[in-house]
């Protein structure tokens, strides 16, 4: 299959760091022509200074040689080419307004205000090109007012930190940077609705997502408010109550997750520990039953486990087909042979390939029976395909190009200019 979704579609990628560049990689692993437009004066995206690095001898904390690259530019950037170019110039402006006419996505994540200083906001494009899609993904939406959202603060403002942990303990952050990665998935569902609404009407719109909301969103999704006002509790830490029994114990050499809300299930937990005569006992015999004495099962189920070797634990409740798994560090998660066999984990590589350092980053975490939806090309050096893109996509002479490097507008990979100008 060589078909992709998104083929014959142009994205111009204005994003850095996270959140920006996820939505776009998952347009360019969909098949679109993804321009990452960089700021060669600040050295690009701010990824591309993010510890650690990867070397030609594998991985280091600081950069040593201007080869090395950081390994979330290799995770984010893959499939995009990169064109430096700078936007506060009249004329790095006005490059990239010709790119506009000619493109069909615009994603941007700066912060609130900047696109209109830059006279590169929606306004001003949507007239150039009509048809254009324009995304922004911002903390708190394009009307939610100035501010910076970092992921943590997101995650504080949305009430997300005070679902997880014991009653009554402080915040929990979560170590995925969730609000930095659900904005780009609804961001990406909103941009491709309206390439949909584009081919009915042909006109283009202004997709607006706030990462706040994004998360409060999913927050909203779980009726926590219900639970307190029926007095139930908010923050179980490591077991969930109300679907007892359900949650995380502890094993003699690491840990286990165990989900049996329904009675099938629990029974088949009960029978796994040897207390087959529970299954009678109405505290266990029923969900209602088992949520009043939660609890109780629960400490039966951690006393039972306390001692055992975990592989006891996992056959002992498989074989009575109750959902567990045992609880993996992120190392060997990413390494399962089934994330990997289905490319939603894949292995990073520098540009021009080589083996080299076992890092991996994501995939596409989907599978089209009729599409090829792939991550298959390293990320770009900063302006790798500067001269590449203006030349081709915007018919630019070398001439013209010549002369914007001359005026420091445009950027260029050290190497790709050396081959250009031979």
């Amino acid at each position: 299959m060589n078909d992709r979704p998104l083929d014959g579609l142009t994205v111009l990628d204005l994003t850095t760091a996270l959140a920006g560049p996820y939505a776009t990689l998952l347009l360019a692993g969909l098949g679109a022509r993804v321009i990452k437009i960089e700021n060669p004066a600040t050295g690009g995206d701010a990824a591309r200074n993010n510890s650690p690095y990867l070397t030609a001898e594998g991985l280091n904390v600081a950069r040593s040689t201007e080869e090395d690259m950081s390994v979330s530019i290799l995770s984010r950037a893959r499939n995009k080419e990169s064109l430096a170019l700078d936007l506060k110039h009249p004329q790095g402006k006005q490059v990239f307004l010709d790119l506009v006419a000619q493109a069909d996505i615009v994603v941007e994540n700066y912060s609130a205000g900047v696109t209109a200083r830059l006279g590169i906001d929606y306004a001003t494009v949507s007239e150039i090109n009509p048809a254009i899609i324009y995304t922004s993904i911002s903390g708190f939406g394009a009307d939610g007012g100035e501010g910076r959202a970092m992921d943590t603060i997101v995650q504080a403002l949305s009430g997300v930190m005070m679902t997880a942990g014991e009653p009554g303990s402080g915040p929990v952050r979560f170590g995925l940077p969730v609000g930095d990665l659900v904005a780009p998935l609804f961001s990406v569902i909103g941009t491709l609705g309206a390439v949909v609404q584009r081919q009915r009407t042909g006109h283009g719109q202004y997709v607006d997502v706030s990462m706040l909301g994004s998360l409060t969103s999913l927050v909203a999704a779980e009726p926590f408010d219900a639970y307190e006002e029926l007095g139930l509790p908010v923050r179980t830490g490591e077991h969930v109550p109300r679907l007892a029994p359900f949650g995380t114990f502890t094993a003699a050499d690491g840990w286990f997750a165990l989900c049996a809300p329904t009675d099938k299930f629990a029974h088949g937990v009960l029978a796994a520990m040897g207390r087959p005569e529970l299954i009678e006992d109405p505290r266990f015999a029923h969900r209602d039953g088992r949520v009043q004495h939660a609890d109780e099962l629960h400490g039966l189920i951690a006393e039972w486990a306390s001692d055992r070797p975990l592989s006891e634990i996992l056959a002992d409740l498989e074989i009575h087909h109750v959902p567990v798994a045992p609880v993996r560090d992120p190392a060997d998660a990413v390494r399962d042979p089934r994330v990997q066999q289905r490319q939603e984990v894949v292995r990073l590589h520098l540009p021009g390939g080589g083996e080299g350092k076992e890092v991996y980053g994501p995939g596409m975490p989907f599978l089209m029976s009729g599409s090829d939806i792939s991550l298959d090309r390293p990320a770009p050096r900063l302006g790798e395909h500067t001269d590449t893109v203006l030349q081709g996509l915007l018919g630019y002479t070398s001439e013209q190009v010549d002369a914007l490097h001359h005026e420091g507008i445009l950027q260029a990979a050290p190497a790709t200019r050396e081959r250009a100008l031979q």
